[in-house]
């Protein structure tokens, strides 16, 4: 848990470090050309800021060791971090597709903007992806809900600053509506993003199960240990990045209680060993006489 934390911590730096940077230059841009589009992903980019130092959060109390008020452990705080940013996702979104039908409404006033905003979408547009890129590659690598999210909101970024792009462009051969009209098209990006961040999050908080496939190698690991002679009931459920499991497993009911209890045994810690997101499995064995019944 310490190397995975400090993994994350050092991708957030880096997260953090890029986006002031690439913050200030596209504000100064957007400014300076006279570009709503691109004022607005500046804006977005400010957000990447917050929603970083969220990420850092989240993760540290993921990290926490299981104490008395909470014996299972901290993991779910990456899916509440993951929840926040979600909600910072959305509210950028709005704010800049309101900007965008503000200025649409008043479209007699739209200037059109400068080759400098141009330059700024294009620099956004490749910085933004490779930190997609990074960011992502690293939440994989550890297997943080909070991490990923970040990575998502980069690339929400990175598409963002393509419809600044054509929003731009078009404004400067003529239609100058394009660039309040790339400002909507943003919001609808990042609502987007939003929404498929706080699903996966949610669904993390709720006790859904694993994948069928998840569970039918479950199923498998148990039966090829010998004294198995079926599974009669198999229960999964996700608490933030890791796995919960109850099996119910068939024995010979007429085993010692010490040698059924060492074939459940063995049946645990193998698939401790096997499946490194299981965190706790309860093992309850039945009387293959019994198999079938709910115990």
């Amino acid at each position: 848990m310490e190397n995975t934390s400090k993994i994350a911590f050092r991708v957030s730096r880096v997260s953090i470090y890029a986006n002031a940077a690439l913050s200030a230059v596209k504000l100064l841009a957007g400014l300076l050309a006279h570009s709503g589009a691109m004022v607005s992903d500046a804006v977005h980019s400010i957000s990447d800021v917050f929603s970083t130092f969220i990420v850092m959060i989240g993760v540290r109390l993921a990290g926490k060791e299981s104490d008395r008020e909470h014996p299972y452990g901290h993991e779910r705080m990456e899916c509440v971090a993951a929840i926040v940013l979600a909600g910072v996702l959305l509210l950028t979104g709005l704010m800049i597709g309101y900007e965008g039908v503000q200025k649409i409404m008043n479209a007699d006033a739209l200037q059109t903007p400068g080759i400098l905003a141009l330059a700024a979408a294009v620099l956004s547009i490749a910085v933004k992806e490779a930190m997609y890129q990074y960011t992502r590659k690293a939440a994989k690598r550890i297997d943080s809900d909070a991490l990923m999210a970040d990575a998502w909101h980069h690339r929400s970024d990175a598409l963002s600053s393509v419809g600044a792009l054509i929003g731009i462009g078009g404004a400067q051969l003529g239609f100058p509506i394009l660039d309040p009209i790339a400002s909507l098209v943003i919001c609808l990006f990042i609502a987007k993003a939003a929404y498929e961040i706080f699903r996966d999050a949610v669904n993390k908080m709720v006790d859904q199960s694993v994948d069928e496939e998840t569970e039918n190698t479950l199923r498998a690991c148990a039966l090829a240990h010998p004294g198995v002679l079926g599974i009669d009931r198999l229960m999964t459920r996700k608490f933030g990045n890791r796995i919960y499991v109850e099996m119910e497993i068939a024995v010979d009911g007429s085993l010692p209680l010490t040698d059924a209890h060492g074939i459940a045994e063995n049946v645990h810690n193998d698939i401790e060993r096997q499946f490194p997101k299981v965190k706790h499995i309860m093992i309850h064995v039945n009387p293959a006489e019994e198999t079938g019944k709910e115990g």
